[in-house]
């Protein structure tokens, strides 16, 4: 593909001399005002410079972002051309599902099914299907990478077709690492070089946490997986000019502190500071003090504080980590040379505007944790028994303990009931205390339960147990400073005689396999494995609900019991009913606090003041005592990480092995559908769709299907996790032959839209108000006699049967969360044309316009609590036809009529904010827009 020729109205376009190398640039200096802007606006000016077309980016556009305002609020429209797509194999699936049926879709509008082909650089890396079934073994990554294959057969395969039937389509094959790491590591350029240009290296990606990269200086975000196609296909992203927020680092990092505990930190007040939808920053004289590792672990947060992306500039760490992971030297050279010739190399010195100011001194910070169900909930370590006594009560009813009376009596010798360690025993018919399940002491409640559990032996469960300690997620697990401080601590622990208790599932999920190569050349991986952490595979596993079941004495205790346990993880997402379906309480900390709070075996702990056990002289032994310092771990990372690591690792990054190279793989321009399949199938999107799209309408007599509160998250609304067999989901796939045993997770069958569909909205969490005291995936229907309780997807058949439209009312941040493009695609095929909300996430926002739902607010001040609507209503929405006019309505006309026929009015503000939003809701969605436009051409 040839480089689009830019109109180059500023006279931008130059040449840069890199050895023997030259490239085409176009010079940021050549527009008044570019000096003073934020590193990541300067990347998006060059993106317009060098796409200029006089049509959708024309010199206006330019002239605007050269004369940035930082104290407006977002209102000019742009058009981004991301350099690439990055995508996860749960996303990316979907994307490969859809281009596939985009091509036979052409076909039929007359169009050339090649023109559906990835004109940008697209990479997936399979890394979301690895499950934890197995853990604590030696051949523990072995047998799961073989169930995956078992599982997932189907899948890889259609995954192996697109990358030969598409150009520019590459796959990572599994059991190499997660896709965040792998993107950093070794994917990332920083600075592309193609076509003969040089320019800054920019991507979208179907996963939220695309912004680990920011970290290298790469602009990029997540988006929806629909919006990633059209991105794919040469569509640019459209969007407003954000606020950037200036984050200004000083001092150090103090000794004891870890990088998680920084951007716990940062989580903590940027989401207090509120930075959705803006940009964030990051600059000062302490940027440089701050490790590449340290400022992707920080990049991927972006998230979980709502920014869309929080960025370092290039600098000379950027050089040195570019360096350390084998990018050649011509590379290198490109990027050091490119960047300062561009303005882009990091200046202390000089200051750039920014639309808000945040300082955080790194000396301030100290050890924290995050939980128990949401990232920005930070704890300092030191307050992490009280804040869980506190919370455990909005978890378990009883309010009166009982004494626990099966406390050892060895135990209780020695140490107050409610301070007794909790010890490891060898022999097996010795109860095992838990310091939660004392005696339920400071008014916490308790319900111990005495567990048999075969080679585990006896032991006593109490609310607060960690049932799971996992050092796991793309977030951590790409940082040396804290991989190789678990694994440090770990050898000090069993050096004192310390294990891990009995009732802890353990797993050890890198990112890479350099951490592996690391590990080894440290001589730490013994230490690891004798309190349980042996690989359990390179992937995304824990963080997304693939935590793998509990053994099964300990779940039933837990169920039959309703216990209140914890897990504890090194990664970014601790929403409810996302880890485990038996887990109600989730914190985020550090791999090295992950693997003390398995030696701890409760939440109820208090590091300071309990000690962990005794060494084998019968002294305690505290966290303090088998903490590693910063200095060894330095010198760790120093001799133990090479950059032969790096180049052997990935020099053969898609080859796969025999296991992916042997899979049966389908030829062709176009797939063949499997009408047996139950993973791949293909879509209905397209279905009846006419080269022009028929006029909006309003929508009138609609129902709701949903009354939801606060903080709904995508996790709330897109299937995750294991599929129940008394489920929609799992009677679909039991009438079609599946076992049980095979049913697999939500995220594995994404490319199945019937499974997805009965999963949507069906979150063991969820709250619809619609019913009282009710959790899961359940509506009223209203369109049986006295409104049933009924399954969600089975009342939007009926509903559907019946030609009535829905809509979902929900509350303030509505969507936040992962970019799973499953939840809005679930949302419209369920026949939801609108969403009501007090506020939007903006990647949910936007997803839902990509398939055809609109997305309304209350007005300002107003809620569905204020207005009085309980979801009994019906309503009638009016204005939305002025979008056939070319406008796009500020606000329509919505009715709500109740069951006595009183009606509730009120104006509901429409948030399609750009547009380009406008004409893909006027198009029915984003693909068909894509498509229209293809066969036009």
């Amino acid at each position: 593909m040839t480089a689009p020729a830019s109109k180059d109205s500023f006279g931008a376009r130059d040449t840069l001399k890199v050895g023997d190398a030259s490239y085409e640039v176009f010079r940021l200096d050549k527009v008044s005002g570019s000096e003073k802007l934020p590193y990541s606006l300067k990347i998006l000016l060059e993106n317009l410079l060098r796409t200029e077309d006089g049509a959708n980016i024309t010199a206006d556009h330019i002239r605007a972002l050269g004369n940035w305002d930082p104290t407006a609020d977002p209102s000019i429209e742009i058009q981004f051309t991301p350099a690439r797509v990055i995508m996860q194999d749960f996303t990316g699936v979907p994307c490969v599902v859809d281009l596939a049926t985009m091509r036979e879709a052409v076909t039929d509008l007359g169009g050339d099914p090649d023109k559906v082909n990835p004109l940008a650089p697209a990479e997936l890396v399979i890394d979301h299907s690895v499950i934890i079934d197995v853990f604590g073994r030696a051949d523990a990554f072995e047998r799961n990478v073989e169930i995956e294959y078992e599982r997932n057969r189907e899948r890889y395969q259609f995954l192996r077709w697109g990358q030969g039937a598409f150009d520019e389509f590459k796959v990572v094959p599994p059991g190499t690492g997660i896709v965040h790491q792998v993107n950093i590591e070794h994917l990332a350029r920083t600075v592309m070089a193609r076509n003969g240009q040089a320019y800054p290296d920019s991507c979208v990606g179907t996963d939220s946490h695309t912004t680990m990269v920011n970290g290298l200086g790469v602009l990029g975000w997540g988006v929806g997986g629909i919006e990633a196609e059209a991105a794919m296909l040469g569509q640019p992203v459209s969007m407003l000019i954000p606020r950037v927020v200036g984050f200004k680092l000083t001092g150090e990092i103090p000794a004891g502190v870890t990088a998680t505990d920084v951007v716990l930190t940062i989580t903590e007040m940027l989401r207090r500071h509120g930075v959705v939808g803006k940009f964030v920053e990051f600059y000062g004289e302490s940027v440089a003090q701050v490790p590449l590792a340290n400022r992707a672990t920080i990049g991927n947060m972006s998230p979980e504080f709502g920014s869309t992306a929080a960025i370092f500039p290039i600098d000379d760490e950027t050089i040195r980590y570019l360096k350390l992971t084998g990018r050649s030297a011509e590379q290198v050279a490109l990027v050091e040379a490119y960047a300062k010739e561009q303005g882009l190399w990091h200046d202390p010195s000089r200051e750039a505007s920014y639309s808000e100011y945040l300082e955080l001194d790194l000396s301030t910070v100290v050890p924290s944790i995050a939980g128990p169900k949401r990232p920005q909930d930070r704890i300092e370590l030191t307050d992490a028994k009280s804040a869980f006594r506190k919370s455990v009560h909005d978890y378990v009813e009883e309010q009166h303990p009982t004494p626990h009376t099966k406390v050892d009596e060895k135990v209780e010798e020695s140490f107050p009931a409610s301070d007794a360690p909790s010890l490891s025993f060898a022999d097996e018919d010795v109860a095992v205390a838990v310091p939660t399940a004392a005696n339920g002491a400071s008014g916490r409640p308790s319900k111990p339960v005495t567990v048999r559990s075969g080679d585990r032996g006896e032991f006593v469960l109490d609310h607060g147990a960690v049932v799971i300690a996992s050092i796991t997620s793309c977030t951590n697990t790409s940082n040396p400073s804290v991989m190789l401080g678990a694994a440090l601590l770990a050898r000090n622990a069993v050096e004192k005689g310390l294990s891990v208790k009995p009732w802890v599932k353990t797993s050890m999920a890198p990112g890479s396999q350099v951490v592996t190569d690391y590990y080894e050349k440290a001589g730490l991986w013994p230490y690891l494995e004798k309190l349980g952490y042996h690989l359990v595979g390179y992937g995304c596993t824990t963080c997304i609900g693939n935590s793998g079941p509990l053994p099964e004495e300990i779940s039933a205790a837990v169920q039959e019991n309703d216990l209140t346990v914890v897990s504890v993880l090194s990664g970014n997402r601790n929403f409810e009913g996302r880890i485990n379906p038996d887990v109600k309480m989730n914190y985020l900390a550090s791999p090295p606090l992950v693997i003390a709070y398995a030696l701890a075996g409760t939440m109820d702990f208090d590091f300071e003041e309990q000690p962990l056990g005794q060494d084998t002289d019968g002294n305690d032994v505290f966290l303090r005592d088998i903490w590693p310092s910063p200095q060894e771990i330095q010198e760790t990372i120093d001799s133990a990480i090479t950059q032969e690591m790096f180049s052997k690792d990935y020099a053969d990054v898609f080859d796969g092995g025999e296991r992916w190279k042997s899979l049966p793989t389908p030829e062709g321009k176009t797939f063949q559908w499997d009408p047996e399949s139950t993973y791949v199938r293909k879509p209905p999107y397209f279905e009846g769709m006419q080269a022009d799209p028929e006029p909006v309408t309003d929508i009138k007599g609609a129902r709701v299907l949903a009354k939801l509160g606060d903080s709904v998250t995508t996790d709330h609304i897109s299937p995750a996790g294991a599929i129940k067999a008394d489920s929609p989901a799992g009677r679909y796939l039991a009438e079609h032959g599946v076992d049980r045993k095979d049913f697999n997770s939500y995220g594995s069958r994404r490319g199945n839209h019937e499974v997805m569909i009965r999963g949507t909205f069906a979150n063991i969490r969820l709250r619809n108000q619609l019913l009282d005291d009710v959790q899961g995936g359940y509506t009223r229907d209203f369109t049986q006699e006295g409104a049933p309780q009924a399954f969600i997807y089975d009342a939007a058949q009926n509903y559907a049967k019946a030609g009535i439209p829905l809509v979902v009312l929900g509350g303030k941040e509505y969507g936040s969360g992962s970019s799973r493009d499953w939840a809005a695609k679930g949302t419209r095929l369920l026949g939801v044309r609108a969403v009501i909300a007090e506020s939007f996430e903006r990647i949910h926002r936007s997803n839902l316009i990509g398939m055809g739902v609109i997305p309304l607010q209350f007005p300002e001040g107003e809620s569905a609590s204020s207005l009085g609507l309980d979801g009994t209503e019906t309503f009638d929405f009016e204005g939305i036809t002025k979008l056939n006019e070319g406008e796009t309505p500020r606000t329509v006309k919505v009715t709500a009529t109740k069951e006595d026929g009183t009606k509730v009015e009120f104006d509901a503000v429409v948030r399609i904010d750009t547009p380009g939003e406008a004409d893909y809701y006027r198009n029915g969605g984003i693909l068909q827009y894509v498509l229209r436009k293809m066969t036009r051409a």
